[in-house]
């Protein structure tokens, strides 16, 4: 089973990104910063925040679901808010979502926020709602695995460990246990938006306590088009059935300012 983590960064590099994903064909793709505007007029619109204004693809599941069109998704918004088509303001839903292949029979679920709520009226002010969502999946050869992701809080300060970050890690680690059966393989990943000493991962290590950035001594998960000096973001946790898989990051090609992360079950 090859299980994908990846920040779609809004959909900015989404040619490159879906190309590669075609080739790759996950069983299971982790994907964070998804944008969601179906009823969008244009395929491109505008994020503006503290004066920024960035593109954004309007229908990044479309999109992904173009080359991965036999999988289901589960998308699971964090917030509501306006993107700009011009002067003209697009209702547009943000958060992470799930693809998995046709093969893969779901046995058990959970989803649901571990930062803030719903906030249907508007992005808000940061740190912002973040949503986890986690899948038991029953594979015809691997049996049960259990995989689970999250968009951990950003914060304009940095990395550092917050008290809110500890709080998320805290919300997502029982979310992960209320899902997997004992023997089962676990994957936790995502963009946990945190440093590789965090106490997200003190917290974590109930469910995944191997940290295949940190134990292998990979240098950094962010791309060329990410300019800030700290490189590191992105994590894959899993349990001792995997402590030892195949896992890669990405360099090339680049679809995202996040590289995206690649672990083979078997």
């Amino acid at each position: 089973m090859r299980i994908v983590s990846l920040n779609a960064w809004g959909g900015r590099l989404i040619e490159d990104m879906v190309a590669w994903l075609d080739e790759l064909q996950p069983d299971i793709l982790c994907l964070q910063e998804v944008v969601y505007a179906p009823d969008s007029p244009s395929a491109w619109l505008d994020y503006r925040d503290d004066g920024a204004n960035l593109p954004q693809r309007a229908n990044v599941i479309r999109d992904v679901a173009r080359v991965l069109p036999h999988h289901g998704v589960t998308f699971c918004p964090a917030a509501c808010g306006n993107l700009w088509l011009g002067d003209r303001p697009i209702p547009s839903l943000w958060g992470i979502a799930t693809f998995l292949h046709p093969s893969l029979t779901v046995v058990g679920q959970a989803q649901g926020f571990v930062h803030g709520a719903f906030t249907p009226s508007g992005f808000g002010p940061h740190p912002r709602s973040r949503t986890g969502h986690v899948v038991r999946v029953w594979d015809a050869e691997e049996g049960g695995v259990t995989v689970g992701h999250m968009h951990g809080l950003r914060d304009a300060k940095g990395k550092m460990d917050t008290p809110v970050r500890g709080e998320q890690a805290r919300k997502f680690a029982p979310m992960v246990q209320s899902v997997l059966m004992p023997g089962d393989p676990v994957a936790v990943c995502g963009d946990f938006n945190v440093l590789p000493g965090s106490e997200t991962f003190r917290v974590l290590a109930r469910v995944a306590p191997y940290n295949l950035i940190t134990d292998r001594s990979i240098e950094g998960t962010r791309t060329s088009h990410y300019t800030k000096p700290e490189r590191h973001a992105d994590y894959m946790l899993v349990n001792g059935p995997l402590k030892d898989a195949d896992f890669q990051v990405i360099r090339t090609p680049e679809v995202s300012d996040h590289c995206p992360l690649v672990l083979n079950t078997s």
